[in-house]
């Protein structure tokens, strides 16, 4: 039982870290064809290239996904203001949850991808260039409306 839990934790611990790593790569644009991220990074001509085409196979799938959550969304909209039947509402909302979840899988396995071109020296300088950009492109706090 206790290697078990052991055992648990590290999957957990290995995910998250994972995940805090592909973060670093979802600056919002093609960083990997910035003249100043290549220089800084020290990407070889190789190296974007194959970025970019983890990108380009995803990107199409992903845009589709996002479609259609943007649609189901819309449709759970539709339900709440026609205050429909709960259990029919809670089935929507489990498709648009559903879709989310699937949107964002694909979405971290791309930046996974994008990462694993990169050596462990190049992730380093990744994760800070995505730290200063945070900070330079700072949104303003949005939490008044929400509830």
């Amino acid at each position: 039982m206790r290697f078990g839990r052991c055992a648990g934790w590290l999957v957990i611990l290995f995910l998250l870290a994972v995940i805090a790593g592909a973060r670093a790569q979802s600056f919002g644009f093609p960083w990997w064809r910035d003249a100043q991220f290549q220089k800084d990074l020290s990407l070889t001509g190789d190296q974007s290239g194959r970025i970019d085409a983890v990108f380009q196979s995803s990107i199409a799938p992903l845009r589709q996904k996002r479609e259609e959550l943007d649609q189901q969304e819309a449709e759970l909209s539709r339900l709440i203001a026609a205050n429909a039947d709960e259990a029919v509402v809670v089935r929507q909302v489990d498709k648009v949850e559903g879709i989310r979840a699937s949107l964002n899988k694909h979405r971290t396995l791309m930046l996974l991808r994008m990462r694993q071109v990169l050596s462990p020296e190049q992730r380093v300088k990744l994760n800070k260039l995505y730290e200063q950009w945070q900070k330079d492109h700072k949104r303003p706090d949005n939490k008044q409306g929400r509830q």
